[in-house]
């Protein structure tokens, strides 16, 4: 799958001139890197916005084309409004073929239906990481990740150790030494309101039985003498005057 930008270059900078521009259904951003200078460009709304309908946009390649020159970028950043449907800003950083990127992929889980955690056991598959930040040349760059779970059980988790990554693909989190993470990915967990593996009656050991050696014998209801019968404990004692 390919993606094409099509965008022009943007004279007026500053806020009014961006405000101006999305009143007439452009969105402003700014193209860097690649040893060349910053550039300030518009795109289009709805073409864009259509662009990032699709998963595959921000973990490709993207062609720009600008005065009739193409170059390839990869989305760095998108601001959003916050409650309407509408592209406030891109930027876009230019990418060479020799040198590697780092993007973050998404990842797609298999055989959630048929784990043995979730069809034996009756367990919630939990998607604690849904992206990974990658290392690549631009040709090797993934659009999404695998993760096979189909064997998984309850409680046991998948690690980002334990993923079959492509060839010439490094998981960026384990580019930092010793500092690197082995963060859990994906884990079958109960859901919730299942029952408990604990009875209530096994929840607090000895609970109604009598304790071997407290007391010589049974105390009845009515004893007076049964003041530290469990009825009485922690009320006062009556007085001699009732």
């Amino acid at each position: 799958m390919e993606f094409e930008l099509n965008a022009e270059k943007r004279n007026e900078s500053g806020t009014p001139a961006s405000r101006k521009g999305r009143h007439t259904g452009q969105v402003p951003g700014v193209v860097y890197g690649g040893g060349k200078k910053t550039v300030s460009i518009v795109l289009k709304h709805d073409e864009l916005r259509h662009s990032l309908d699709n998963e595959a946009f921000y973990s490709h390649v993207l062609s720009l084309n600008i005065a009739g020159k193409t170059e390839k970028v990869i989305l760095r950043d998108i601001q959003r409004h916050p409650s309407k449907p509408r592209i406030l800003h891109l930027d876009l950083q230019r990418i060479k073929e020799d040198e590697k990127i780092r993007v973050f992929v998404p990842l797609h889980f298999l055989g959630e239906d048929v784990a043995p955690g979730v069809k034996l056991e009756g367990g919630t598959v939990s998607h604690l990481i849904t992206e990974i930040e990658v290392l690549c040349l631009p040709v090797d760059l993934p659009e999404y990740i695998e993760i096979d779970i189909s064997e998984m059980e309850l409680g046991a988790p998948l690690h980002l150790s334990e993923i079959n990554m492509p060839e010439s693909v490094e998981i960026v989190e384990f580019a930092h030494g010793e500092d690197a993470q082995d963060k859990p990915v994906v884990l079958i967990t109960k859901k919730r309101g299942a029952a408990s593996e604990i009875e209530p009656e096994e929840e607090v050991e000895g609970e109604g039985e009598e304790v071997e050696g407290e007391g010589e014998g049974e105390v009845t209801e009515g004893d007076p003498d049964a003041s530290d019968s469990s009825e009485a404990k922690g009320k006062p004692e009556p007085s001699e005057n009732n």
